[in-house]
């Protein structure tokens, strides 16, 4: 079992980081009836576990007792029927899904299915507690139709139903939401805090810690404790005992940008040479008497390009669950690390402009593709200018 999962906090009471908020949240379920609440905070901050130990106050033991399920509903949208597949985490209290999975098809999540869970109160109650809690991750990715079918199943299905939401940024939640709920906001844990945890599990595990190697951990993890405590177990395995220079391993898909970025700065025109093999497949392109050989030859030119191989790399990362919006970020911040300070200021005007185009559309990998391509043409203006 991974560190982060053996270590979490089951309990308010065990709560390391945030436990001004954990105690408030025991005041807040023993003196009357939970609310709506909405956690709100940046990724590794804690928002889940504080979610997790809160249930379990409420329902007690019985709340950690979950299955995984991975079920299909058939949603009658009209004309037609739509098959929703989509994960949920249960026990016999609360249910755990995010209705954005499945992408512009979330109000139909939020219509029917979320509807269907909130009408049924829990089997064993035992006189305690006569609601069920639903848990929504990731309620700022929720379309707008979405988001207003929320608000109206909230005032709906409130004697019966509590939802706690989770996400990154309340700002991207409609203020319809925001209003009928409790709002907590989980800061990013501090490095001294991160150092806390980290000498706590090191502890735990019989490990003994050089006089500043945690800091550097904490140093590297941006303030979130998932990643420090990832980069802590890896450290362990890659080396023990550890050493006071031992170096902290960056994650593999930052180091991936990291080439990617390389590359964009190595060649900024979209063209190159072609090679042998791809000149005699467009020759037996054009030796066919078809009509769509255009699209063959279309094809083979622009796998010979540089914003065609980005684009597969890019398009590798979002595969691998890396987020759009956190592969965006980086690659600026791994551009901005290689550019003159006169273009900076440009570069990210153009990435805000296209992290806002991509929340607004569906394919993250066509915004991110043409973010590289003003990028391209920005920087190869520039190198023309500045050298002729």
């Amino acid at each position: 079992m991974l560190w982060v999962d053996k270590y979490r906090p089951k309990t308010l009471d065990q709560v390391i980081v945030h436990q001004d908020i954990a105690l408030n949240l025991k005041k807040l379920v023993t003196e009357q009836d939970c609310p709506h609440l909405l956690f709100y905070g940046p990724s590794g901050s804690g928002k889940k576990t504080l979610i997790m130990g809160l249930l379990r106050q409420v329902f007690g033991p019985g709340a950690e007792k979950v299955k995984v399920e991975n079920r299909t509903w058939k949603i009658d949208a009209g004309s037609r029927t739509i098959d929703l597949e989509l994960t949920t985490l249960s026990s016999a209290n609360h249910v755990e899904l995010s209705p954005s999975d499945v992408g512009f098809q979330d109000r139909y999540i939020v219509q029917e299915i979320i509807k269907e869970m909130a009408k049924n109160r829990p089997i064993d109650t035992k006189g305690k507690r006569g609601y069920k809690v639903l848990v929504l991750n990731e309620v700022d990715k929720l379309s707008r139709e979405a988001q207003h079918s929320l608000r109206r199943t909230m005032e709906k299905y409130s004697s019966s139903c509590r939802l706690i939401l989770c996400c990154n940024s309340s700002s991207k939640v409609i203020e319809a939401i925001r209003s009928r709920c409790l709002n907590v906001r989980i800061n990013a844990p501090t490095e001294e805090q991160i150092v806390k945890v980290l000498e706590f599990i090191g502890k735990k595990e019989g490990l003994q810690l050089p006089s500043g190697f945690a800091a550097r951990i904490a140093e590297k993890s941006n303030r979130s404790l998932r990643r420090a405590i990832l980069s802590f177990e890896t450290c362990r395995v890659q080396q023990y005992p550890f050493t006071s220079n031992q170096a902290i391993p960056p994650m593999d898909w930052e180091e991936y940008v990291s080439e990617i970025a390389s590359d964009i700065m190595k060649e900024q025109s979209p063209k190159r040479y072609i090679n042998l093999r791809e000149v005699n497949g467009i020759r037996r392109v054009l030796l066919t008497p078809t009509n769509y050989n255009l699209d063959s030859i279309l094809r083979i030119l622009l796998s010979t390009t540089r914003l065609f191989q980005v684009r597969g790399k890019l398009y590798e990362l979002l595969t691998n669950c890396i987020p759009p919006e956190i592969v965006l970020k980086r690659l600026l911040y791994e551009l901005l690390k290689r550019l003159d300070a006169e273009l900076k200021h440009e570069i990210c005007h153009w990435a805000a402009y296209y992290e806002h185009r991509m929340r607004l559309g569906q394919k993250a990998i066509f915004h991110l593709e043409a973010f590289v391509a003003k990028f391209m043409s920005i920087y190869k203006g520039f190198l023309i200018t500045t050298f002729g």
